[in-house]
This record gives C-alpha cells, structure tokens and sequence, in this order.
C-alpha cells in the first residue's frame, strides 16, 4: 500500500512539471513576438525622428534664407474701416446693455476668456474677427485646459457681426449656436 500512496503524489508532481514547461514556452513566445512588435514600433518612431528632424533643418536652413534675401512686401497695410458703435441698436436687439468691442458678447467667451485674449492682443470685435481659429485655438491651450476644450469656430464671424453692427443677425445666429459652437 505504500507505493500507490507515493505513486500518486510523484506522477501529480510530474504532471504539474509537465504543464509548467508547456505553459512557459507558450508565455516566452508571447514575449518574444511582444519585444519584436516593440522593437517595430521603437525603429519606426526613430525613422520618423529623422524625417522630422530632417525637415527642421530643411525649414531653419529656409528660414535663413529668408532672413539673408528678404523679399520685397507688395503690400501695404491699411487700417481697419471705422464703422461706429450703436450702443442703443445694440442693447435693443439683444435685450441688454453692450460696451463697445465688449468680446463677452460673442457667444462662448466669458470674462476669463476675454482676458486671455486682451492679454493676446486681441481688444476689440474687429481684432478677434481677423483671428484665425488656429490662433484663437492656440490661445486658448496656452490659458491651459480649461480653455482648450472650448472651440472658438464661429467667435471670429461672431465678432465681425458685432463689428459691424449687425445685431439682428448676431443674435438670431446665436440663438442657433449651442455654447458659441455650430
């Protein structure tokens, strides 16, 4: 009787070994196949380093050019057209009291907002109107994120409505805006 009673624990026991040996060649070929994924991964953002960085100095070698040979401008730049600010019309369409290039007009940008841009250079209704959204955008991420997850698409036609003292269609566009967004 003492044999099966050590047969059994030997034969689990060599089993158990069996499995654990089949079990770690299975994991050491997952972990091969994921160093060589990895690998790809590590030699294609390296190749895309050397593009980037070959492009850099592409552009800086450009940008020296460019400072060396300026080219002559074949503009000249004007000033705005002063179109004057109605306060009463204003306050009348909208149902409220507006400063003149007061920015918190436009649907979407509070006092902060408005802070952020005056801080930019940004002043009046005419200023955020030529603005780029990408620029606007940019300003925005700089102020952190609490400011860059606002989408500034429509402030720039908004603020050329105010601009140019079109109230009516200021407001009816707004009132189609869900938080200064289309």
């Amino acid at each position: 009787m003492n044999i099966p009673c050590i047969l059994i624990p030997v034969l689990v026991g060599l089993i158990c070994g069996i499995l654990g040996y089949l079990l770690g060649k299975m994991n050491s070929k997952n972990d091969d196949s994921l160093a060589l994924s990895l690998q790809a991964d590590l030699d294609a953002c390296k190749a895309n380093t050397r593009n980037l960085n070959a492009r850099i100095s592409t552009l800086e070698a450009d940008l020296a050019a460019a400072k060396a040979n300026p080219a002559p401008q074949s503009f000249t730049a004007t000033a705005p057209i002063l179109i004057p600010f109605n306060g009463e019309l204003a306050a009348t369409v909208l149902g409220k009291k507006i400063k003149e290039n007061d920015l918190k007009v436009v649907e979407g940008i509070g006092p902060k907002i408005e802070a952020l841009f005056n801080d930019a250079g940004i002043k009046t209704w005419y200023d955020l109107s030529q603005a780029s959204t990408e620029k606007l955008q940019s300003i925005l991420d700089a102020g952190g994120e609490n400011y860059a997850i606002h989408n500034p698409s429509t402030w720039a036609k908004q603020a050329l409505m105010a601009y140019q003292g079109k109230w009516q269609e200021l407001k009816d566009w707004q009132n189609s805006l869900l938080g200064g967004k289309e």
